[in-house]
């Protein structure tokens, strides 16, 4: 409960530092509520549309809403999947506002010691520590090796979770010795003809739980003619920060990253995660206020590239032959990837090269999964009633292979298909991996 002084104190926040300019330029003509998903999965309430939670941010703004728990709890539903934005006429950049009104919300938050604690360790002690995330996820490998997972599950320990959490404890990729991370070189040299230098933004998670979906990447670059290289001391992209009241943390990881990549001179930087992509590519405006750091940023955000917009910028599907054994295949959209990086008639492109396959499009593919960072531990039902529409979705194309370019995305289809009783008949792949895949049957 928000004390009568807290109240104003965030009312006078909110005044000072939302970009009332942008807030005005919602017209409220409606055209965000077919796309957004909480909207129409709460039977189109007002306040869980993008329209509506602009009007909430307003009215704190000019001082005739008082910020309560029902607001707090509006911006929370938010999945922040942006899909608002692409069929917005005046533009609104929902996603900058709502960041920012979550920034405010949270710093003024009373919390208890124990989420206190438990924020400290995951955004201070854990994300922005690569090495730290090795040793955690180095752990998850030898619980996964050893056969103690297998025995947490017979003896009904994974029980005491909820549903979704015990559900995505089966579904985890195969986490690989630290050894073996920490062994990878840094440099990798091209195949054939040279036709680029490029810089791989590694990621957090992507570089730990999905190292084996890196390297993959790395070789289909190393196909595609491009020496690669993965600077040093990058971090996390700070995604997960800046989704979460964490802006001031973000925006020291941001810097960071952007010292890192000046050092490597490449000609694109590569991300393979759609929500770290959407991200970095805002760098220059998270840090739009630094003038000693704005023009750094731009030159970091022009040369962002996703995996699969560098692959068909340099015909990688024309000068190889791609191939898998005959099978229906559908993409489901990475939101960040789509919405904000603006990248999705390259994957559905290479899709469609490869030999061997069906590509059935799936009705609803562009809209959220429900994973959204970490929406779907935080927001479990909300999470997991749009993840069970989308399943319906994609079990009408029939597909035996169901293709993302995220990790959440990749893990909440996983977990679909676990939820559906599909494992077994239908599986969920990167991809980065699936490429691969099809580049060594083609061979």
């Amino acid at each position: 409960m928000m004390t009568a002084q807290i109240k104003q104190k965030i009312q006078k926040e909110f005044k000072e530092e939302m970009d009332y300019d942008e807030l005005l330029n919602c017209m409220r003509c409606g055209f965000c509520l077919p796309s957004c998903p909480t909207y129409i999965e709460t039977d189109r309430q007002e306040k869980y549309s993008p329209r509506g939670r602009i009007a909430l941010m307003k009215g704190i703004t000019d001082g005739v809403l008082e910020p309560d728990d029902d607001i707090a709890h509006s911006l929370d539903l938010c999945l922040g999947c942006r899909a608002c934005e692409p069929v917005c006429p005046s533009g609104v950049q929902y996603g900058h506002l709502l960041e920012d009104a979550r920034n405010i919300l949270q710093r003024n938050k009373k919390q208890t010691v124990r989420v206190k604690l438990l924020r400290k360790g995951i955004f201070d002690e854990l994300f922005p520590h690569q090495e730290r995330m090795e040793t955690v996820t180095g752990l998850l490998g030898f619980y996964q090796r050893s056969g103690l997972s297998k025995v947490a599950r017979k003896i009904g320990f994974m029980n005491l979770f909820p549903e979704n959490m015990a559900t995505m404890e089966k579904i985890l990729p195969d986490v690989p010795k630290r050894s073996v991370m920490k062994e990878r070189p840094r440099f990798f040299e091209h195949e054939g003809d040279k036709k680029a230098t490029v810089a791989l933004f590694a990621g957090c998670l992507m570089d730990t739980m999905f190292f084996e979906t890196n390297n993959a990447t790395i070789k289909l670059l190393q196909k595609a003619g491009c020496d690669v290289t993965i600077p040093e001391h990058q971090l996390c992209c700070g995604a997960l920060h800046g989704h979460n009241g964490e802006l001031e943390k973000s925006k020291e990881l941001a810097k960071q990253n952007i010292e890192a990549f000046e050092s490597a001179e490449a000609d694109y930087i590569i991300t393979n995660a759609g929500g770290c992509s959407a991200f970095l590519i805002e760098y220059d405006h998270l840090l739009k206020d630094e003038p000693e750091w704005v023009d750094r940023a731009k030159q970091f955000v022009r040369k962002l590239k996703d995996i699969s917009a560098i692959l068909i910028a340099l015909n990688f599907q024309k000068t190889h032959h791609l191939r898998l054994p005959n099978q229906t295949i559908t993409y489901q959209d990475s939101c960040h990837l789509r919405n904000v990086m603006k990248t999705f008639n390259e994957p559905r492109a290479l899709l469609h090269s490869i030999e061997g396959v069906q590509f059935v499009e799936m009705e609803g593919a562009d809209t959220c999964c429900g994973s959204a960072g970490d929406y779907n531990i935080v927001q479990p039902d909300m999470a997991m009633q749009i993840l069970d529409h989308k399943m319906e979705k994609a079990e009408h194309t029939h597909a035996q292979t169901i293709v993302t370019a995220n990790p959440g995305c990749l893990l909440e289809m996983k977990l679909g298909i676990e939820r559906a009783k599909k494992t077994g008949q239908v599986r969920a792949v990167h991809i980065a991996d699936l490429l691969l895949e099809a580049v060594d049957e083609g061979i």
